[in-house]
């Protein structure tokens, strides 16, 4: 099965348009949304494109294919307005004999991970900066932000098939690579 991660849409209809265009690109079976999906937060300008009401629209036209956790921006009012749930703090997936620890970051993140076994992947959004690090302990995974990327990073997200992570830029162009 392949996922694309990816993390804070902050409510910009313009990058979630090109977020599920990297969808169809990368034939994506599944997403996953590392939070922060409509609202933009008191301490982000307004994303380019910011249409709140525009993505709700895309997101739950496409509702079968989504999972996320919820962002410190989601709230209640989003669920009641989103037809797929965003409002679980974390979801845990198996990648051999390894978990991913997939959260928004705002709680657990590599200053305050869980509970993790040497090989696990923690994957978290929340600081809009695009991580690949091997912790030593664990690897500490972040596909940056969708719409509002911070220092010099780019918007993107990454491809999860098997034991393989695969960071894009929304245009496609590779990032780099990672086998556990």
């Amino acid at each position: 099965m392949k996922i694309l991660i990816a993390s804070d849409i902050h409510g910009s209809a313009l990058y979630c348009k090109k977020l599920l265009e990297a969808v169809n690109r990368e034939s994506a079976d599944k997403i996953l949304l590392l939070g922060d999906i409509l609202y933009h937060g008191p301490r982000n300008e307004l994303p380019e494109g910011y249409a709140p009401k525009e993505v709700i629209e895309l997101l739950n036209a496409n509702k079968n294919k989504i999972f996320a956790v919820r962002g410190n921006c989601d709230t209640e009012v989003d669920q009641m307005v989103l037809e797929f749930p965003i409002l679980a703090d974390y979801c845990i997936l198996t990648c051999g004999e390894h978990i991913i620890y997939a959260t928004h970051g705002h709680h657990y993140n590599p200053t305050t991970p869980p509970k993790l076994s040497k090989g696990d992947v923690l994957l978290n959004g929340h600081t809009h900066i695009t991580a690949y690090e091997n912790m030593g302990d664990f690897y500490y995974f972040n596909p940056g932000s969708v719409s509002i990327p911070k220092e010099d990073t780019k918007r993107g997200y990454i491809i999860m098939e098997e034991n393989n992570f695969i960071w894009k830029t929304l245009d496609g162009e590779l990032i780099t690579s990672i086998t556990i």
